[in-house]
């Protein structure tokens, strides 16, 4: 029915226009529906992991001087965990890219020859490296 109704204002051929339709009803949900509520609902849990551990330590420390001591010790190991953790991340990161850099390297040689750009995979590879230098060598270590 949209097909004849721009025909009939525009005298030419309208075949892409149900492409274009689906690629903008497409776009607009993507942009406009589906990011905003998936970011909305990663807000709202950690919203609620910081409103449960918050309450969690005041309890603990509420309840005697021990209490207070343990709630001390146990930020204390969180924190040593969320470094733990991102440090492994970033190590993960570092392996994916050399690994990433170095299959670009052989595919590209071997798909298109000597003549390739195969060199290209040198970027993602020389990223990995960095990454896993910066982890290994430069960044402090955990306690």
């Amino acid at each position: 029915m949209l097909h004849l109704a721009a025909f009939s204002f525009f005298d030419q051929d309208l075949s892409d226009v149900g492409l274009w339709l689906f690629l903008s009803i497409g776009a607009i949900s993507l942009f406009g529906i589906f990011l905003p509520a998936s970011h909305w609902f990663e807000a709202r849990r950690k919203e609620r992991e910081a409103f449960y551990k918050a309450e969690t330590i005041r309890r603990v420390s509420e309840s005697s001087a021990e209490g207070a001591k343990q709630a001390v010790e146990l930020l204390r190991e969180q924190s040593l965990q969320e470094r733990r953790r991102r440090k492994e991340s970033v190590k993960i990161g570092g392996l994916v890219n050399l690994g990433v850099g170095l299959a670009l390297i052989f595919f590209l040689r071997s798909l298109m020859g000597p003549n390739s750009p195969y060199l290209c995979g040198l970027i993602p590879a020389a990223i990995g490296v960095a990454m896993l230098v910066y982890i290994f060598f430069l960044a402090a270590p955990i306690e």
